[in-house]
């Protein structure tokens, strides 16, 4: 028998997932996972549904300026370590657009 959750915008049918704790996420993990959708739309990385490397510089542009747009929000709110860590991935993924809109 199906349990019905209510979220506050949708309903989720199903068991909840019993699985170990997961770690709290991070301002790191959170922005390296925005860096790895800009990364499947460079097609750089494989789309983790269907498998394959597939380029699309519109949605990779899109990523990249909410990676800018959060950049410039943050400014002057992060660690030492945070912040070169932001520069180095926003840096990284603006030569890598620039090299796939080359192609």
């Amino acid at each position: 028998m199906s349990e019905e959750k209510r979220g506050e915008t949708f309903v989720m049918k199903g068991e909840a997932r019993q699985s170990a704790p997961e770690a709290p996420i991070t301002f790191s993990t959170f922005l390296i996972g925005l860096a790895s959708s800009a990364l499947i739309h460079l097609g750089e990385a494989p789309n983790p549904e269907t498998g394959r490397s597939e380029r699309d510089l519109i949605l990779a542009r899109q990523s990249l300026d909410l990676l800018g747009m959060l950049h410039d929000k943050t400014r002057g709110n992060l660690t030492s370590e945070e912040q070169q860590l932001f520069d180095n991935l926003l840096a990284d993924l603006r030569l890598r657009f620039v090299e796939a809109s080359k192609r």
